[in-house]
């Protein structure tokens, strides 16, 4: 299989509201990831912060460290600041053999705030751009230099969310600045990540597989809820159990020979979506998408 399947701890506890899945232990989400079929998994607040903590636990269930997120406030510091701040997260990643970081622009995001709707999300004007990219574009260089691609994830809430957004972050920036193309935030924006894909491939170096719920989202927009509502609404659900077509969106990435990780992030509420089970739903549909477009 030329990608590699992995999922985030979002199936199991969540990091905006650590109270859903307080209770379940980092071995279970480990150990039900790995007898879900997964080949890795992205940090959660769970997982220790060191490399000498964290390697034997992983070593332990025969899992690797796919990635993880790093939140940046480049349009309040510089990238010597950013890179400074970002230096135990990148340390971790090297040392646990990670290629790719996860990177979101969080300045004035509102994701994880309870109570302000989706309306009210940051919208960068012509100087935030002009200031923005080429200080993602600098840390991308100095990422890449330490043998990481900054894969930049569009988001709900946050400054880039959508598909113009995208599009724009493309235009303005170098291929240091890599996209990570997330399925379900792209389609919660309104933008086509069938798109996405075929205009962006060469660019895309990081898949987060999650599907939406159409009815939950048509729902949630009309009511316009606070991102961690709509989440706790059933917003979003695993690969194939929802609206996203995957292999069309599969199928320009694979076209040009994209060997990265395909990672399941479906965050839910445990108490109503059993965490197995969509664990391992999430696997077997994107496993069998997998075999459709990449082998064929």
């Amino acid at each position: 299989m030329p990608v590699r399947l992995g999922i985030n701890p979002l199936t199991w506890t969540n990091d905006d509201m650590p109270d859903l899945g307080a209770e379940t232990p980092l071995e279970t989400c480990l150990g039900e990831a790995k007898q879900s079929g997964f080949a890795g998994v992205e940090l959660g607040n769970k997982f220790p912060r060191t490399p000498d903590a964290l390697k034997p636990i992983l070593a332990r269930h025969g899992l690797a460290l796919v990635s993880g997120w790093y939140g940046s406030r480049l349009l309040e510091r510089d990238v010597d600041a950013e890179m400074a701040e970002a230096e135990p997260h990148i340390a971790l990643l090297t040392a646990l053999g990670c290629t790719v970081m996860v990177h979101a622009e969080v300045s004035r995001a509102i994701h994880g705030e309870r109570a302000t709707p989706l309306s009210r999300r940051p919208v960068l004007s012509d100087a935030d751009w002009s200031l923005l990219t080429p200080r993602l574009d600098e840390m991308g260089r100095r990422l890449m230099a330490r043998g990481l691609r900054l894969a930049y994830h569009h988001h709900m809430g946050t400054v880039i969310e959508s598909e113009a957004e995208i599009d724009r972050l493309m235009a303005s920036t170098s291929p240091a600045v890599g996209l990570l193309l997330d399925t379900g935030h792209l389609t919660f924006a309104g933008g086509d990540p069938v798109r996405a894909a075929r205009v962006h491939a060469s660019r895309v170096v990081h898949v987060h597989c999650k599907d939406i719920r159409p009815d939950v989202m048509t729902d949630v927009k009309r009511r316009d809820l606070p991102f961690l509502e709509a989440v706790l609404a059933g917003v979003f659900t695993v690969p194939g159990d929802g609206c996203v077509d995957y292999p069309a969106v599969l199928q320009p990435v694979a076209a040009i020979g994209y060997e990265g990780w395909l990672v399941v992030e479906a965050e839910q509420d445990p108490a109503k979506a059993h965490p197995l089970t969509y664990a391992r739903m999430g696997h077997d549909n994107l496993a069998r998408f997998v075999r459709t477009v990449f082998n064929s």
